[in-house]
């Protein structure tokens, strides 16, 4: 009897391949994790992040387990940092040795306490306790289990015995970084079939690290006895302590005869190249040997090869986007307009479909040019650049808040002859108005935010000077974001799952309308890094705005007599609140704060001493043999925001932080400072969040995390940045 448990995103489950086993004999348990979609746990040896998985046994005397085996692994997302392990399932081995002197039909209880880290975008520890039980009897007999564990066996590494690996030191040591050299023949069964891939995924060492990055060479060789295909792979071995290894240990990965197979070896390291065995000569991406590795690659600036990759990027960006916080307040409006849809013609609905993409569409050709316009000047562009237009974030929170007033029944607006509820309604209304605001409206509220993927292709485009190659991964973007409601519309048999409409259908407007309410809060905020205590003349502007919205729709609208004084008050509230208000206290043209001057550092509350970066500020600190976190961020990125949150300002990255005696740095992005901006592409971004981790090496390069952070995440890259 197994037991199966479901933690998390991982479910775990203990199965033997016997149900009963004869004393003396060996069967074997196995852990199997089944990850949720997108997510993987790690490899014995989890790489340059992550955690192995863990079995802790708690066995009957008489039963003892042996090692763990690891099914062969793969190399894990992101690029920028290597790791090792599973996704979709794994089930990892271990052999029980049931003692000679136990009796039969004994009932043995098996509980294993296993523990792991599962990984997306984040990172969440995960643990639990499976059981099983086994029965000891006169003979073995197998499992229904049986036949699936001996398919993991196979996936086992394979010992070494028909590949014949040998290692050597391809040049002297630069610091604490030195080129190794991996070469091997196979033998046997695989001789003469030169594989189509090759890699060495090492054994996890605390004195040392092999990189993940491999560069395959050819090799020659004079010596008759290698006639058999070799390859080399070209390594780079990171020291932290102690001397350089005498042995590396781990598997040779490649691909051949149709299938990826892997090869425990375990070989000296000599101090040259064997005699008569030519190399060809390290590339410039060589790993090894220059001081200062180049920065982290760039996007093609050329942008031909990499474009359809790129644009497969922006459209899963903008699929991503729409489950981001940013998007959510239109994603509620939006079911609410297709539950209006469900009841339309199946043309109508579609052509609604498309109009809503094409809202999108035209908002994100609009963002295009406006990147091209000011690449075109000479000036900088980046993603959501336009929040560093005070205006713009006026203007905005005022449509937000009347979208909010609109969703609670304040007021109405006609459009067409039709008198719809306002610009909320314009959202949930099956008309091709609403349809086409409802894309515009996406767009707006999505600029802030970033998505993983979408924040490469971003990259690539801002980096291009070719106008075509950003419409178009602009376009892609706006494909991503209108694809859902696109496909809905046009099958329309699936919005007969949405409830019919009916009188709950008000209610539920005005329950939207507060986190329309919110985003104009958070808005407001931005507008306070642009006019200080001023910004209490925009709160008095929205308040006029408010009630010249309540007095139109009390008493225009819905009333029966006085419509041309109420009308005259409405235009007064709005010429004056606007003139006095705005121009006259808040002078919203001509914010305190320019949009050209880095923002200021906000003092945490949770005690990291942050300080403005500079590249000079970086130099100072690896200088002082100080590891570097740099935060570059801005007060309108959500994504950042929550970066920080939760995986920076929290009490175990401060005190990691304090313990390494790092240096924490910020680079303040709310504004569009052009340093900043010239740094970020460096990186091949187009905008914040970029958390950059620099070891204490003077000269050193950064670690580049991820653009979803977790404490771990953090913790990690600080403990690789104190060893360098």
């Amino acid at each position: 009897m197994a037991l199966t448990t479901h933690a998390a995103h991982t479910h775990v489950q203990l199965l033997l391949s016997a149900d009963t086993a004869r004393p003396g004999d060996t069967i074997w348990a196995g852990v199997d994790l089944k990850m949720d979609p997108d997510w993987h746990t790690y490899w014995k040896n989890p790489g340059e992040a992550g955690m192995a998985t863990k079995i802790q046994w708690q066995l009957p005397p008489g039963v003892t387990a042996g090692d763990i085996q690891w099914p062969l692994p793969e190399k894990l997302p992101p690029a920028e940092v290597t790791t090792y392990g599973y996704s979709n399932e794994v089930m990892l081995l271990v052999p029980l040795k049931i003692a000679a002197d136990l009796k039969p039909g004994m009932v043995l209880d098996l509980t294993a306490k296993v523990s792991w880290l599962e990984c997306r975008e984040e990172c969440i520890p995960g643990s639990t306790t499976v059981a099983a039980q086994l029965h000891t009897g006169w003979k073995t007999e197998i499992s229904a289990d049986a036949t699936t564990m001996d398919l993991w066996k196979s996936k086992v590494p394979q010992s070494g015995d028909r590949l014949k690996a040998q290692a050597w030191w391809e040049q002297p040591a630069n610091g604490d970084r030195r080129p190794l050299i991996i070469s091997g023949k196979f033998i046997g069964l695989l001789a003469g079939k030169l594989p189509t891939d090759f890699d060495f995924f090492p054994n996890a060492n605390d004195n040392y690290e092999i990189q993940g990055t491999t560069e395959k060479s050819s090799i020659a060789t004079t010596d008759s006895a290698s006639r058999p295909p070799v390859f080399a792979l070209r390594k780079t071995v990171q020291k932290f302590s102690g001397d350089w290894p005498k042995e590396i240990s781990g598997v040779i990965v490649m691909q051949a005869l149709g299938y990826r197979v892997g090869y425990e070896v375990k070989t000296p390291v000599a101090d040259q190249a064997p005699p008569g065995v030519t190399l060809s000569p390290p590339s410039e991406s060589s790993a090894g040997v220059s001081p200062a590795p180049p920065i982290p690659p760039k996007t093609p600036a050329a942008g031909t090869a990499a474009l359809p990759l790129m644009l497969l990027y922006a459209f899963l960006g903008g699929l991503i986007l729409n489950i981001m916080p940013c998007v959510l307040p239109v994603i509620a409006l939006k079911i609410l307009g297709f539950i209006n849809h469900a009841q339309q013609k199946p043309g109508r609905v579609r052509t609604l479909g498309l109009v809503y993409a094409a809202g999108v569409l035209v908002s994100f050709l609009a963002l295009a040019a406006v990147v091209i316009g000011v690449k075109a000047a000479g000036r900088h562009a980046g993603w959501g650049m336009q929040f560093g237009s005070p205006v713009f974030i006026v203007c905005l929170t005022t449509l937000i808040m009347l979208v909010a007033l609109n969703l609670f029944g304040v007021f109405e607006v006609t459009l067409g002859g039709r008198t719809l509820s306002g610009a909320g309604q314009l959202a949930s209304q099956p008309g091709a108005p609403g349809a086409f605001f409802n894309g515009i409206l996406a767009t707006a509220l999505a600029t802030p935010c970033t998505a993983p993927i979408l924040a490469t292709a971003l990259g690539f485009a801002f980096l291009q000077n070719n106008p075509v190659i950003i419409v178009l991964i602009f376009l892609f973007v706006g494909f991503g974001l209108a694809a859902p409601y696109v496909v809905l519309s046009w099958n329309p048999a699936w919005l007969k799952f949405l409830p019919k409409p009916g009188a709950w259908m008000e209610k539920f407007k005005i329950v939207m309308g507060f986190p329309m309410l919110a985003t104009a809060v958070w808005l407001f905020n931005l507008a306070y890094d642009y006019y200080g205590k001023s910004v209490l003349w925009l709160g008095i502007f929205l308040v006029i705005v408010a009630l010249a919205a309540w007095i139109f729709g009390e008493f225009v609208q819905r009333g029966r007599s006085g419509k041309g004084i109420a009308i005259v008050i409405v235009l007064m509230l709005l010429i004056g609140g606007y003139a006095f208000a705005l121009e006259n206290q808040l002078h919203w043209r001509a914010p305190i704060v320019s949009a050209s001057t880095p923002g200021s550092i906000a003092d945490s509350p949770d005690g990291i001493d942050w300080q403005p970066w500079s590249p000079g500020a970086v130099t100072k600190a690896q200088t002082g043999g100080h590891p570097v976190l740099v935060d570059f961020t801005a007060d309108w990125c959500v994504t950042c925001q929550v970066n920080k949150k939760i995986g920076i300002e929290v009490p175990s990255v401060r005190e990691k932080l304090k313990a390494i005696n790092a240096v924490t740095l910020v680079g303040d992005y709310t504004h569009f400072p052009d340093n900043i901006t010239t740094e970020l592409n460096r990186y091949g971004r187009a905008g914040v969040p970029l958390v950059l981790v620099y070891p204490k090496a003077v000269g050193a390069q950064p670690i580049v995390l991820p653009q979803i952070l977790t404490p771990g995440i953090v913790m990690d890259a600080l403990d690789r940045a104190a060893k360098q």
